[in-house]
Protein backbone atom coordinates (compact mmCIF):
# COMPACT_ATOMS: atom_id res chain seq x y z
CA UNK A 1 0.00 0.00 0.00
CA UNK A 2 0.94 3.50 -0.89
CA UNK A 3 0.94 6.42 0.72
CA UNK A 4 -0.76 8.87 -1.18
CA UNK A 5 -3.75 11.92 -0.51
CA UNK A 6 -6.43 12.75 -2.83
CA UNK A 7 -6.97 15.51 -4.70
CA UNK A 8 -5.55 16.68 -7.90
CA UNK A 9 -2.59 14.66 -9.17
CA UNK A 10 0.43 16.19 -10.41
CA UNK A 11 1.42 16.31 -13.75
CA UNK A 12 4.92 15.65 -12.91
CA UNK A 13 5.78 11.41 -13.25
CA UNK A 14 6.51 9.75 -10.18
CA UNK A 15 8.61 6.55 -9.50
CA UNK A 16 6.14 3.87 -9.85
CA UNK A 17 3.59 5.46 -11.58
CA UNK A 18 1.42 4.04 -14.01
CA UNK A 19 0.65 0.74 -11.86
CA UNK A 20 -1.85 -0.41 -15.14
CA UNK A 21 0.66 0.41 -17.87
CA UNK A 22 4.22 -1.17 -16.28
CA UNK A 23 7.34 1.67 -17.15
CA UNK A 24 5.90 2.14 -20.83
CA UNK A 25 5.07 5.53 -21.58
CA UNK A 26 1.51 5.97 -22.21
CA UNK A 27 1.49 5.67 -26.16
CA UNK A 28 -1.44 6.76 -28.66
CA UNK A 29 -2.68 2.89 -28.91
CA UNK A 30 -2.14 2.19 -25.22
CA UNK A 31 -4.58 4.64 -24.06
CA UNK A 32 -6.95 3.43 -27.14
CA UNK A 33 -6.89 0.03 -25.90
CA UNK A 34 -7.06 1.12 -22.22
CA UNK A 35 -10.19 3.50 -22.69
CA UNK A 36 -11.72 0.11 -24.66
CA UNK A 37 -10.98 -2.00 -22.09
CA UNK A 38 -12.44 0.38 -19.00
CA UNK A 39 -15.45 0.87 -21.89
CA UNK A 40 -16.09 -2.68 -21.67
CA UNK A 41 -15.54 -3.30 -18.17
CA UNK A 42 -18.10 -0.88 -17.38
CA UNK A 43 -20.86 -1.96 -19.93
CA UNK A 44 -20.31 -5.66 -17.75
CA UNK A 45 -20.96 -3.89 -14.71
CA UNK A 46 -23.94 -2.33 -15.78
CA UNK A 47 -25.48 -5.70 -17.09
CA UNK A 48 -24.41 -7.62 -13.92
CA UNK A 49 -25.87 -5.15 -11.96
CA UNK A 50 -29.22 -4.88 -13.42
CA UNK A 51 -29.13 -9.08 -13.22
CA UNK A 52 -28.41 -8.88 -10.03
CA UNK A 53 -31.01 -6.75 -8.82
CA UNK A 54 -33.84 -5.36 -11.47
CA UNK A 55 -34.77 -1.97 -10.90
CA UNK A 56 -33.76 1.38 -9.01
CA UNK A 57 -31.15 -1.37 -6.82
CA UNK A 58 -29.58 -2.18 -9.93
CA UNK A 59 -29.60 0.97 -11.29
CA UNK A 60 -27.47 2.41 -8.35
CA UNK A 61 -25.21 -0.80 -7.95
CA UNK A 62 -24.31 0.07 -11.53
CA UNK A 63 -24.01 3.88 -10.59
CA UNK A 64 -21.66 2.49 -7.98
CA UNK A 65 -19.87 -0.54 -10.02
CA UNK A 66 -19.24 2.83 -12.59
CA UNK A 67 -17.72 5.39 -9.65
CA UNK A 68 -15.43 2.10 -8.40
CA UNK A 69 -13.77 1.51 -12.14
CA UNK A 70 -13.37 5.36 -11.60
CA UNK A 71 -11.54 4.54 -8.46
CA UNK A 72 -9.18 2.44 -9.71
CA UNK A 73 -8.27 3.68 -13.25
CA UNK A 74 -7.44 6.88 -11.37
CA UNK A 75 -5.60 5.23 -8.75
CA UNK A 76 -3.36 2.68 -11.23
CA UNK A 77 -2.37 5.41 -13.02
CA UNK A 78 -1.88 8.46 -10.50
CA UNK A 79 -1.92 7.16 -7.26
CA UNK A 80 -4.80 9.43 -6.36
CA UNK A 81 -8.38 8.21 -5.32
CA UNK A 82 -10.95 10.93 -6.45
CA UNK A 83 -12.92 12.69 -3.17
CA UNK A 84 -15.70 13.07 -5.48
CA UNK A 85 -16.10 9.42 -6.37
CA UNK A 86 -15.70 7.60 -3.46
CA UNK A 87 -17.89 10.56 -1.82
CA UNK A 88 -20.71 9.96 -4.83
CA UNK A 89 -20.42 6.58 -3.85
CA UNK A 90 -21.34 7.07 -0.20
CA UNK A 91 -23.90 9.46 -1.18
CA UNK A 92 -25.50 6.47 -3.23
CA UNK A 93 -24.89 3.94 -0.85
CA UNK A 94 -27.34 5.91 1.42
CA UNK A 95 -30.12 6.09 -1.38
CA UNK A 96 -29.28 2.67 -2.08
CA UNK A 97 -30.10 1.76 1.59
CA UNK A 98 -33.46 3.56 1.63
CA UNK A 99 -34.53 2.52 -1.85
CA UNK A 100 -33.31 -1.35 -0.67
CA UNK A 101 -35.92 -1.08 3.01
CA UNK A 102 -38.64 1.39 2.10
CA UNK A 103 -40.76 0.14 4.80
CA UNK A 104 -37.82 0.75 7.14
CA UNK A 105 -38.28 4.47 7.50
CA UNK A 106 -34.61 6.00 8.38
CA UNK A 107 -33.37 3.06 10.46
CA UNK A 108 -31.67 1.55 6.34
CA UNK A 109 -30.03 4.91 5.91
CA UNK A 110 -28.95 5.45 9.63
CA UNK A 111 -27.65 1.95 9.84
CA UNK A 112 -25.55 2.97 6.16
CA UNK A 113 -24.05 5.69 7.64
CA UNK A 114 -22.95 4.47 10.90
CA UNK A 115 -21.41 1.40 9.14
CA UNK A 116 -19.45 3.90 6.98
CA UNK A 117 -18.60 5.32 9.92
CA UNK A 118 -17.06 2.74 11.64
CA UNK A 119 -15.55 1.68 8.09
CA UNK A 120 -13.59 4.68 7.50
CA UNK A 121 -13.02 4.74 11.15
CA UNK A 122 -11.14 1.56 11.42
CA UNK A 123 -9.35 2.43 8.38
CA UNK A 124 -8.28 5.99 9.58
CA UNK A 125 -7.09 4.19 12.90
CA UNK A 126 -5.05 1.81 10.34
CA UNK A 127 -3.27 4.53 8.71
CA UNK A 128 -2.09 6.29 12.28
CA UNK A 129 -1.12 3.17 13.59
CA UNK A 130 1.12 2.29 10.17
CA UNK A 131 2.34 5.64 10.31
CA UNK A 132 3.24 6.05 14.11
CA UNK A 133 5.30 2.48 14.22
CA UNK A 134 6.95 2.50 10.42
CA UNK A 135 7.22 5.99 10.64
CA UNK A 136 5.89 6.52 6.74
CA UNK A 137 2.12 6.19 5.22
CA UNK A 138 0.49 3.02 4.50
CA UNK A 139 -2.86 4.16 3.55
CA UNK A 140 -3.97 7.52 1.65
CA UNK A 141 -6.88 8.97 3.14
CA UNK A 142 -8.11 8.53 -0.29
CA UNK A 143 -8.48 5.02 1.14
CA UNK A 144 -9.93 6.06 4.44
CA UNK A 145 -12.75 8.04 2.73
CA UNK A 146 -13.51 5.09 0.16
CA UNK A 147 -13.70 2.75 3.12
CA UNK A 148 -16.55 5.01 4.27
CA UNK A 149 -17.98 4.29 0.84
CA UNK A 150 -17.84 0.78 1.44
CA UNK A 151 -19.44 0.70 4.83
CA UNK A 152 -22.47 2.51 3.28
CA UNK A 153 -22.60 -0.11 0.13
CA UNK A 154 -21.91 -3.32 2.22
CA UNK A 155 -23.03 -5.50 4.66
CA UNK A 156 -21.05 -6.00 8.23
CA UNK A 157 -20.23 -9.62 7.33
CA UNK A 158 -19.30 -8.78 3.81
CA UNK A 159 -17.24 -5.96 4.67
CA UNK A 160 -14.04 -7.93 5.85
CA UNK A 161 -14.63 -10.30 2.52
CA UNK A 162 -13.98 -7.53 0.48
CA UNK A 163 -11.20 -6.11 2.03
CA UNK A 164 -9.69 -9.69 2.20
CA UNK A 165 -10.21 -9.77 -1.54
CA UNK A 166 -8.75 -6.59 -2.15
CA UNK A 167 -5.81 -7.31 -0.40
CA UNK A 168 -5.04 -10.56 -1.94
CA UNK A 169 -5.56 -9.45 -5.60
CA UNK A 170 -3.24 -6.35 -4.61
CA UNK A 171 -0.69 -8.57 -3.12
CA UNK A 172 -0.87 -11.00 -6.51
CA UNK A 173 -0.43 -8.28 -8.44
CA UNK A 174 2.47 -6.53 -6.98
CA UNK A 175 4.60 -10.15 -6.58
CA UNK A 176 3.55 -10.86 -10.36
CA UNK A 177 4.27 -7.41 -11.37
CA UNK A 178 8.18 -7.59 -9.66
CA UNK A 179 8.61 -11.00 -10.77
CA UNK A 180 8.31 -9.89 -13.87
CA UNK A 181 10.81 -7.53 -14.08
CA UNK A 182 13.02 -9.52 -12.11
CA UNK A 183 12.99 -7.56 -9.04
CA UNK A 184 13.25 -8.24 -5.48
CA UNK A 185 9.92 -8.00 -3.34
CA UNK A 186 10.00 -5.42 -0.84
CA UNK A 187 7.98 -4.33 2.12
CA UNK A 188 8.14 -0.67 1.06
CA UNK A 189 6.74 -1.57 -2.26
CA UNK A 190 4.08 1.14 -3.92
CA UNK A 191 0.62 -0.41 -4.60
CA UNK A 192 -2.19 1.60 -5.64
CA UNK A 193 -4.42 -0.56 -2.99
CA UNK A 194 -7.91 1.71 -3.89
CA UNK A 195 -7.27 0.19 -7.49
CA UNK A 196 -8.07 -3.44 -6.33
CA UNK A 197 -10.31 -2.37 -3.12
CA UNK A 198 -13.15 -0.43 -5.30
CA UNK A 199 -13.25 -2.86 -7.50
CA UNK A 200 -13.88 -5.59 -4.12
CA UNK A 201 -16.69 -3.34 -3.10
CA UNK A 202 -19.01 -3.71 -6.08
CA UNK A 203 -18.48 -6.98 -6.20
CA UNK A 204 -19.07 -7.78 -2.36
CA UNK A 205 -22.16 -5.32 -3.35
CA UNK A 206 -22.83 -8.03 -5.99
CA UNK A 207 -22.93 -11.22 -3.72
CA UNK A 208 -24.50 -9.55 -0.90
CA UNK A 209 -27.59 -8.56 -3.20
CA UNK A 210 -27.35 -12.40 -4.45
CA UNK A 211 -27.19 -14.05 -1.18
CA UNK A 212 -30.50 -12.19 0.26
CA UNK A 213 -32.54 -13.30 -2.95
CA UNK A 214 -31.28 -16.65 -1.85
Amino acid sequence: MTARETGVASDRPKAGMAFECADRPPTADLRRTLSLRWSLAGAVVLLLSLAAAPGIEGALGGALGLSMLGVASADARRYVVPDALSGGAFALGVIHAAAANPDSGLEAPLMALARAAFAAGLFLLVRIAYRRFRRRDGLGLGDVKLAGAAGAWLSLPMLPIAIEIAALAALAAYVVRQRKRSRLLRAAGRVPFGAFFAPAIWLGWVMDTIQQTL
